[in-house]
């Protein structure tokens, strides 16, 4: 009879430990890299704060664009609204459906508004230009732990403990 219930405690640990080590609860924005068979999970962990930036160095303007986001309730990304300087390459001069375009102060600020998306790939340019996210009162530097030349698939998604240990977590610069 005791090793019958041995055996139950026994599995129910292992049961336990195998919910916590494999289920997914914990929120991150993931940096995957896109072109490996392998490819190694880069992270932030999510807090309560749903809102962050993207700012980034236009390589051909030298100016810094921002780009400001959401997280809705469904772990997509809302996009709310570009600021940046320079309306020539690569930047909107004029506000599409669903969009509002103004400037002030020497900056053009594009809304957006609905735009939501599941996912977006992120190239790593190699190029000594800023490329960080902001969140939650922190500053992440994407260029000094993500590889440059690399695409990354970025996202809001849940990982186990599993994942964590075997991920990358960026640290703030501070």
């Amino acid at each position: 009879m005791k090793r019958v219930s041995l055996l139950i405690s026994t599995v129910l640990v292992i049961a336990v430990i195998t919910f916590f080590l494999f289920i997914p609860i914990f929120k991150v924005f993931s940096f995957t890299e896109t072109r490996m068979h392998n490819p190694q999970l880069f992270y932030i962990n999510v807090s309560k704060e749903t809102s962050f930036q993207f700012r980034f160095t236009h390589s051909i303007h030298r100016t810094d664009v921002l780009e400001n986001y959401e997280i809705t309730n469904l772990n997509k990304l809302k996009l709310n609204s570009m600021e940046y300087e320079d309306v020539s390459i690569g930047m909107p001069a004029y506000a599409e459906e669903g969009q509002s375009l103004t400037y002030e102060n020497g900056k053009y600020t594009l809304y957006f508004d609905d735009k939501i998306i599941d996912n977006f790939t992120l190239y790593v340019g190699d190029v000594d230009y800023d490329l960080y996210v902001h969140y939650d009162g922190n500053e992440y530097n994407l260029k000094q732990t993500l590889n440059r030349g690399s695409s990354y698939l970025f996202e809001v998604k849940s990982v186990s403990l599993y994942d964590k240990l075997k991920g990358v977590l960026l640290r703030d610069e501070k």
